[in-house]
This record gives structure tokens, sequence and C-alpha cells, in this order.
């Protein structure tokens, strides 16, 4: 989105809520940022890379796309700023590109887990193929948060995302477990037990999202 715009409040609130919740450690750098590396990883999030169309004003359907590149992250990390260096490694595109994650998490103890996104442009959130959050649109950065009942066992995480017109980026996803406070999430902390004959499908349900003014379906 063209400066100079001022991130709306849900934004702020999703924001200070995160950094309460790390008061021992230092804000994350204003640059530095990448959306994922080209090294393979089988513990974090698969990210596939594609082009859209100029005036895209939502996410598209990846399956009728081909991917330009894939990328690897176990967290995602971007917070508001100015987008000017493209992807590291997959593309030197600024502007009009999406990316699709995949991956899966362990979930130890059953219990109601909170999901935030912070983004500009759009953004999903699904789990098991059920959408939690949904922050999809061409927006200035923007914050919504969702829970759901997670069972025990293996759970698929799909996050995707796209940029729309230059000048600002961000993705944040953030996660609250069981009576817990907010943290970035990284898929380190829901790993798999070694013994993959105990890898049981998990269940969602009682999913409870924010309606998005922005989504346009």
């Amino acid at each position: 989105m063209a400066p100079p715009r001022v991130a709306p409040a849900a934004a702020c609130i999703l924001i200070a809520s995160i950094l309460a919740a790390q008061q021992q450690q230092p804000p994350p750098p204003p640059a530095g940022y990448t959306f994922g590396t080209t090294v393979v990883s089988s513990s974090g999030l698969e990210g596939r890379v594609y082009l859209i169309d100029q005036d895209t004003k939502k996410l598209p359907r990846f399956e009728r796309m081909k991917p330009i590149g894939t990328i690897y992250t176990t967290s995602l990390n971007i917070w508001p700023q100015r987008f000017d260096e493209g992807f590291p490694g997959v593309t030197d595109r600024f502007e009009w590109f999406a990316i699709d994650y995949t991956g899966r998490i362990w979930i130890g103890e059953p219990g109601v887990f909170r999901f935030s996104l912070l983004s500009d442009d759009g953004s999903k959130l699904s789990i098991n193929g059920v959408t939690v959050v949904n922050l999809d649109g061409t927006h200035a950065p923007l914050g919504a948060s969702g829970s759901a009942f997670l069972s025990r066992g293996v759970h698929q995480l799909r996050v995707s995302y796209y940029q729309g017109p230059a000048w600002a980026v961000a993705l944040v996803m953030a996660v609250a477990r069981p009576g817990g406070g907010w943290k970035v999430f990284n898929t380190d902390d829901f790993p798999p037990p070694q013994d993959s004959s105990l890898w049981t499908k998990g269940e969602i349900r009682d999913v409870k999202d924010v309606p998005n003014p922005y989504a346009r379906r």
C-alpha cells in the first residue's frame, strides 16, 4: 500500500499484545526480514511462491497456478515495513506476488488455541482445511484473530498470503496456547513425537473468528 498509512487500531493492539508477551526479547529489527530461505526443511513451513496479476484484490486460487519457486521457514515474523528488497534467493519482485505456506504441527495437550495474523496485504490461516483467521483483501497493516479447539495429534497448517501494490509489507503469525499468552508462532514449538506410530490425526472444532470487513468472496 502506498505510504503514508497509519496501521488500524486492530494491528496496533496485536503488535502490543505480542510484544507484551515477549518482554524479555528486543523488538524485531527494521531490516533483514525474510519470507523464508531456499534451504530445504521438512520440519517447518514450505512456501510456494507465485506471481499474480496487477490489481489483484484477493488471494488467488493457487491450485490453478504454477509456482515460480519454493522457500522454507519455521516462523512468519515480518513486521510492517517498506518492501523494496524482494525475495532473497527467489525473485526481485517487490509487489504482485503470493506465497502459499503449508506444514504440520503436533498438539500434545488438547485445548482451545488462539491464533492471530497481522498482514499487508491479504492473508488467511486454515487448520485441517478449516479457516480460522481471514484477513483477505488489499489493505494496510491489519490484525485479526480466531480460536479453535485442537485435539491431540497432527494438524495440517496452511497460511496463504499475497502482496499487492507497494510500498508496505507485513506478515506476522502469533499463537496462544490454552491459558497462555501470545507468542510469535514457530513450528519448532510443536515438534511431533519421535515414534511416527504415535502420529495420530488431530481434529479441530469450535472455531471462532472475527469477521473481516476487507474479505472479498
